[in-house]
């Protein structure tokens, strides 16, 4: 909903508050027209589900070539020609990648590359790529996210990655930002927040993953492998939060005061550590990264 809002795109019934700025400009502030030239131009995004995305009845040569002629005012012949080269960049060549194939046609890993053609097509400033790897296999997975970082540091965009990967995060991001129920719990540069998970639900995420079992496992004498960890509970209904912190009836620190009212996004004065912040009343003070994994891990079970 975030990157939705971002772009423009929220449901008919759905209002963002605040401000949204891309170069000083509020885009909330702008009108749909003048978003029109923003969106695809400026800002472009990587959707979740490339079947869905991709318009079933259109050949992928002219999905990539309508952002071209619309924005850049390219001649039809022209933008096929950049649309075949984009093809290329994002690895799929002529003459076996025709222009005039059909999205059913390609696997995929195929299709998501297609995607990534038409959001680079136009060189955005900015490229949101939603779980662009959620759907493929793990092998596709990493050429993709490879590609992603490539296209990155050669066409100087900023990436905005939004995955329940913490793997990926780790690799690929140099910022971070933890969500819960609508709301940023914990933010800060990547490695900060992996030294130091502060925040009882990046705990829980972090006790989750295949990682954290690995390296737990790595500690323990027996070898024995565990059982992922889980967070206990259920998400709040967006209809019904808690007046509170909305983690607090899943948390193990919450207190009294966790559940009065939701608390700021407020810096943790970790020295060095200046842009770290959570939004926790009660955070988890530093500590190495092996009592981080034990930590969580016991916390979640």
């Amino acid at each position: 909903m975030t990157a939705l809002a971002i772009m423009g795109l929220l449901p008919g019934a759905a209002r963002a508050t605040g401000a949204i700025r891309l170069d000083g400009r509020d885009l909330l502030a702008t009108s749909e027209r003048e978003m029109q030239g923003i969106r695809g131009r400026r800002i472009a995004m990587v959707f979740q589900e490339p079947m869905t995305a991709l318009n079933p009845v259109k050949t992928i040569g002219a999905q990539i070539a309508e952002s071209l002629i619309l924005h850049l005012r390219l001649p039809k012949a022209q933008a096929a020609e950049r649309a075949r080269a984009l093809l290329d960049r994002v690895g799929l060549p002529g003459p076996r990648f025709s222009l005039d194939l059909y999205p059913h046609q390609l696997s995929g890993g195929q299709r998501q590359r297609v995607v990534i053609a038409i959001a680079l097509a136009c060189g955005p400033d900015v490229l949101i790529a939603d779980e662009p790897t959620t759907a493929l296999d793990v092998t596709i997975q990493a050429q993709i996210l490879d590609l992603l970082e490539d296209l990155v540091a050669e066409m100087g965009m900023a990436l905005v990655l939004i995955t329940h990967d913490l793997g990926v995060v780790e690799e690929t991001c140099e910022r971070m930002m933890v969500m819960y129920a609508g709301r940023v719990v914990e933010s800060g540069r990547t490695a900060d927040v992996f030294a130091h998970m502060a925040h009882p639900y990046t705990r829980g995420l972090f006790a989750a993953s295949p990682r954290s079992a690995l390296l737990t496992s790595a500690r323990e004498p027996s070898g024995r492998k565990r059982r992922l960890a889980a967070i206990p509970g259920q998400v709040p209904d967006p209809r019904a939060r808690p007046p509170g912190c909305a983690f607090a009836p899943r948390c193990p620190r919450a207190q009294d005061d966790c559940r009065a009212a939701p608390p700021p996004l407020a810096p943790l004065g970790a020295p060095g550590r200046a842009d770290h912040a959570a939004a926790c009343l009660h955070p988890h003070p530093p500590s190495g990264m092996a009592g981080d994994v034990a930590a969580s891990a016991e916390g979640a079970r």
